[in-house]
């Protein structure tokens, strides 16, 4: 398993557990049948609303005693409400008691938007705290905190642009260490991968497979489908894999983690198997071609420009 390293030495396995969308037995068995499987990176969320119960399926697998709490890297991230002074130590907290952990491996600013405590998703303008009620500068300084008091190892960002990027590190005394964001063939956001790169911060990829199971009404009109790609298919032909072990291939190869999730052992399973898929010169030219700029999460459910919210992505 191919691993990304930090500037401290550490790693992370290049393919982890995604767990957005993954509630009660099935996130919790999804977790357990991931470790089994060789999985040592689980990705969750505040916002998730999973955090309990994946905390309940890592405490049991540590007590059976063959995985260690330190051979797992887990990664949270702080809810939009929790932006301002005094509020990430204590969510950050919330998070590791639900975990069942002492600290986690990475925490990311979930979103560069900031709303009113408490508000879990806005309904109105008021649910919204403008950039300069809530400067990212200000909610970063709390997680630079939040590392040097060992509440997590390392900390970072998520859906961050190259233009919110380049602000935070003219700011930060750490400069984030990690940018998770929407990327697969059809949004290969190579003008960011390039910007993380220079500047040494890692990349982790969501949403690798297309993300074909999120609600109606998150979805747009004829969404595409990553795995009725017929390049893809071909070169998952030739190399005797599946369309979605193609799919996250792509991202390990290009250096850049990424979190496929999937409920199902067998899935898992083969997911996990996607690292010993050899992608060649000829394959990744093939999907270098593919990137039309698409996106399945489009961000458009924060956009406020009354609060100072219009473009969440500066595309």
């Amino acid at each position: 398993m191919k691993k990304l390293t930090f500037d401290n030495g550490d790693t992370m396995h290049a393919i982890g557990l995604g767990t957005w969308k993954a509630t009660g037995n099935d996130v919790k068995n999804a977790v357990k049948e991931a470790l089994y499987a060789g999985y040592r990176h689980i990705d969750t969320a505040a916002v998730y609303g999973n955090e309990e119960v994946i905390g309940e399926a890592l405490s049991e697998v540590f007590a059976e005693g063959n995985i260690l709490r330190e051979d797992v890297f887990v990664t949270s991230k702080l809810w939009n409400d929790a932006h301002q002074e005094g509020y990430v130590i204590p969510a950050i907290e919330d998070t590791l008691k639900k975990l069942k952990l002492d600290y986690l491996d990475l925490y990311l600013i979930h979103w560069p938007v900031a709303f009113k405590p408490g508000v879990g998703f806005p309904e109105k303008s008021s649910d919204y705290l403008t950039p300069e009620e809530a400067p990212i500068s200000t909610t970063w300084k709390q997680m630079e905190e939040a590392k040097r008091t060992g509440h997590t190892k390392h900390i970072g960002v998520s859906n961050f642009s190259k233009e919110k990027l380049k602000d935070l590190i003219n700011s930060a005394e750490i400069k984030p260490e990690m940018n998770q964001v929407e990327m697969h063939p059809y949004l290969q956001q190579n003008d960011l991968v390039e910007f993380c790169k220079k500047e040494n911060i890692l990349m982790t990829a969501y949403s690798p497979l297309g993300s074909g199971d999120r609600s109606a009404a998150m979805k747009g009109e004829d969404e595409p489908n990553l795995m009725e790609i017929d390049e893809i298919n071909e070169i998952a032909k030739k190399q005797g894999a599946s369309a979605a072990q193609v799919l996250i291939n792509w991202h390990t190869q290009r250096d850049i983690a990424t979190i496929p999730k999937s409920a199902s052992k067998e899935h898992i399973k083969d997911n996990f198997k996607a690292a010993a898929v050899e992608l060649d010169e000829d394959d990744m030219k093939k999907i270098a071609g593919l990137n039309k700029n698409y996106r399945f999460i489009t961000g458009k459910f924060f956009e406020n420009p009354e609060k100072g919210y219009e473009n969440i992505y500066n595309d």
